[in-house]
């Protein structure tokens, strides 16, 4: 069986505005500078190049790339830095014409990077590869990465893989899954519970549990009083302020629903503005699980710890099984692979903190899925917020009208979880590449058209 994924795989704190486009590269950069220093190749070093792949390639300024890989090789990574430095890294190197390879200082410009939008490496979209030379041209080192979804990096070479515990509970699908809890007679969450401090400690568990959940909460709570103008000539204007505004004049649970939307537009303008966020999966997907959970505090009187606890660690039991039987990239999958698995888990999340069965949260999963089987990626102007601003608040609604289908049944349904994840892998597949986070088809193309 392959590596348990944990809920702490699928939720990290880092920045906007794209786990795969900014915090994968980012993560790859830093692999690389350490890679020319742990071989002793890091002094000789006078010039390094990065080609950018696929969707990388023809996506990359506008999702940040740049300026996380400028951040990355300078030793920086998305969980440390502070976003306002990353948001300028790209600018500065070009204006010193310099840029850090961790404490070394070499030559820069703006054809250190190349992009090729139009070759896709074989093992996927999200390529690219680093070059370093010394003084004579000679290649000291050359490797190639793949941002895979979520932040997660692979590469053609092995990558050092730190050792886990095997849980005492492993699963591969949702049918296992299920088996396991009901030959254990425990919950979902139970069972996530116990895998997870079998493998990080039950102290190490709820301390990084909870600086995700209180990171959640500060995105959404910052979001909703920024205003202004989102980075990128689309100049798109913050409106989680002005809504929260609003809404205040209502009584407040008479516009429950307003307030999901509210939270999930805040979060992810945050995230457009490369601020603070949670990868949760991806960051193109970031506001819907933080929006749902809020929403479940605010408004369906779920303690927050339970929020932290078995709200997340149900979500990412089930996002572990689209990580792992499908996909949650973009670039893979089109935009079902992010915003809807993410709709799925807070799905699951939500039905389990407000009492559903094990059946009744795997059927609220399958349904906030199967009504997002197809969704393109199809990002205006290459930037993570037209039309992906507005889709997280709908897909944050989709999730709470799913637990609401599925409360109102017994959990026995026709189409099961495994079924709809198999499902959205298969489209992925047929789904042509211009909807597929390249900003070559769909909305990216008509927009600027009209």
């Amino acid at each position: 069986m392959r590596d348990y994924i944990s809920a702490l795989d699928l939720f990290t704190i880092g920045i906007g505005p794209s786990s795969s486009h900014t915090v994968g590269p980012m993560r790859a950069a830093l692999l690389f500078a350490k890679a020319l220093e742990a071989e002793g190749k890091l002094e000789p070093t006078h010039r390094v190049s990065v080609s950018l792949f696929g969707s990388l390639g023809a996506t990359g300024p506008g999702h940040g790339t740049t300026n996380a890989i400028v951040a990355g090789l300078a030793g920086q990574t998305p969980e440390d830095c502070q976003p306002d430095k990353v948001l300028a890294a790209w600018g500065k190197a070009v204006a010193s014409s310099s840029w850090q390879i961790l404490n070394r200082t070499i030559f820069f410009d703006e054809g250190s990077f190349s992009f090729q939008p139009l070759i896709r490496l074989t093992k996927h979209s999200n390529a690219m590869k680093f070059k370093a030379e010394d003084s004579t041209g000679e290649v000291l080192l050359e490797q190639t990465y793949y941002s895979v979804g979520g932040g997660f990096v692979e590469a053609d070479h092995p990558l050092a893989k730190v050792e886990r515990i095997r849980p005492p509970f492993e699963f591969s699908n949702a049918v296992e899954l299920l088996e396991i809890c009901e030959r254990e007679e425990m919950s979902i969450a139970e069972v996530a519970w116990q895998n997870e401090i079998a493998i990080h400690g039950e102290k190490e568990l709820l301390r990084r549990l909870n600086a995700i959940w209180d990171a959640m909460q500060n995105c959404i709570e910052q979001g909703l009083v920024e205003k202004g103008v989102l980075p990128g000539y689309l100049a798109v204007t913050r409106r989680a302020a002005d809504m929260a505004e609003r809404l205040g004049k209502f009584d407040t649970a008479e516009v429950s629903n307003e307030w999901l939307q509210a939270y999930a537009i805040a979060v992810n303008e945050q995230n457009a503005a490369g601020m603070r966020v949670v990868t949760a999966p991806t960051n193109g997907a970031a506001g819907i699980i933080p929006a749902v959970g809020y929403y479940a505090m605010k408004f369906k009187g779920v303690a927050s710890e339970k929020i932290a606890r078995d709200y997340l660690l149900v979500a990412g039991a089930i996002g572990s099984l689209y990580k792992r039987n499908a996909s949650i990239s973009g670039a893979e999958a089109g935009c079902q692979g992010e915003v809807g698995s993410a709709c799925s888990m807070a799905a699951a999340g939500l039905a389990a903190v407000l009492g559903a069965t094990n059946q009744q949260i795997e059927n609220a999963a399958e349904i906030a899925m199967e009504h997002n089987l197809g969704l393109t990626c199809d990002p205006v102007g290459g930037f993570v917020q037209m039309p992906c601003i507005e889709r997280n608040a709908i897909a944050a609604g989709t999730a709470v009208s799913a637990v609401r289908l599925a409360l109102l049944g017994d959990g026995s349904h026709k189409i099961s979880l495994d079924t709809v994840i198999e499902t959205m892998r298969q489209t992925g597949i047929d789904m042509s590449s211009k909807y597929k986070e390249t900003s070559l088809g769909g909305l990216a193309v008509n927009v600027v058209e009209c």
